[in-house]
């Protein structure tokens, strides 16, 4: 029963044990029969509702102070999630969403709100897999399923200066979890620029037993010229100076080919989004201030998951072209989120860079 819930609408006919639930500023707690119960005078959108009354979106969304850090999800027992949606209003880096399995004391997920969701770069751009989509209107939503046994936590901190507004919503079921079943993490890292014949870490210090299951990488281009020859590698378990897991190339990982070009003029580089992999977002210059060309690319290991035993350390190198047909070492500014399943307790995140650090300019 468990694998048909992971499988999607192969469980849609079976019965079930499982119980429905969903947390959103109208029912901060998931508990059946208390949504929609906001009083007038305590809601976010109580004006509007006021010649209504009680029930009629009297809190649909949460404020967030500057400096302010709100739990959004807090349930007990033992269920798994399995969709998130989010609205969100001002910069998208300015805010840190945090996931905590099992009372641990170190986050499994730490990422700026807009990288998680595969947006890194504080514009829209349409975002349709099967993990994310990012949907008109700048929607967020997540399908990663999260299993938990005893506890699931939720963070949204506003290290920006100014109050923001979300909307979300956090769909789940309480159910029996499998002992065989790992626990969600992603990571989030940012190097700009990447200093002269450096490679690109995208993780590492992942210590146990799991499952990697995806790549979203923000590539801002500081050369001219192609961007992508780098290749990418996936050191595992015993590995030393080689991996076990290495690529032919950056658009080659990203499941394109021959630099994302448009096969027929080979004059622009072609967007696209399929299931699995995408280049969903091309930022090209304006001839003024944006003077830099920037991509959205993600590659989902849902068909194709990679699994280490005791450890997992994944990189990528930043190559174009020079003169005498040689590789150029690029100097980009280079952002991602890695996304894995593993055992507990992980070992604790490095320290997420500065506001300044952060900030997309």
């Amino acid at each position: 029963m468990f694998q048909g819930m992971l499988n999607g609408m192969s469980d849609l006919t079976m019965l079930s044990d499982a119980v429905s639930r969903s947390i959103s500023p109208e029912n901060i707690t998931g508990e059946p029969g208390k949504g929609g119960m906001c009083e007038i005078e305590n809601g976010t959108a109580g004006d509007s509702a006021k010649d209504l009354g009680k029930g009629w979106k009297v809190n649909p969304f949460l404020r967030l102070d500057a400096g302010a850090t709100v739990e959004i999800d807090n349930i007990s027992g033992s269920g798994i999630i399995h969709h998130i949606w989010m609205a969100p209003t001002g910069k998208w880096r300015d805010v840190i969403i945090r996931f905590y399995w099992e009372g641990q004391e170190h986050p499994s997920v730490e990422c700026p709100v807009g990288d998680f969701f595969a947006s890194s770069w504080e514009r829209y751009a349409r975002l349709n897999s099967m993990a994310v989509c990012v949907n008109p209107g700048n929607a967020f939503n997540c399908y990663w399923q999260m299993p938990f046994r005893k506890n699931c936590r939720i963070t949204l901190e506003n290290i920006g200066a100014e109050q923001v507004v979300y909307y979300h919503q956090i769909d789940y079921s309480l159910m029996e979890i499998p002992e065989s079943c790992a626990y969600f993490h992603a990571q989030f890292r940012r190097v700009n620029p990447l200093p002269y014949k450096e490679v690109y870490t995208i993780v590492d210090g992942i210590e146990g037993q799991g499952t990697y299951v995806g790549t979203y990488m923000a590539w801002g281009s500081n050369n001219g010229g192609w961007w992508g020859e780098g290749e990418i590698k996936f050191y595992m378990d015993d590995d030393g100076e080689y991996p076990t897991i290495c690529g032919t190339g950056t658009e080659d990982y990203f499941c394109g080919s021959y630099n994302f070009e448009d096969s027929l003029t080979h004059d622009r580089y072609e967007t696209f989004c399929s299931p699995y992999s995408g280049l969903h977002q091309v930022i090209k210059p304006d001839g003024l201030y944006s003077s830099q060309t920037r991509f959205g690319m993600y590659r989902w290991h849902i068909m194709d998951p990679i699994r280490f035993k005791k450890n997992l350390r994944v990189t990528i190198q930043a190559l174009g072209w020079r003169s005498g047909r040689r590789y150029l070492p690029l100097q980009d500014d280079l952002a991602s989120v890695a996304y894995w399943y593993q055992t507990l307790p992980a070992k604790p995140f490095p320290e997420l860079p500065s506001r300044d650090y952060l900030e997309i300019i």
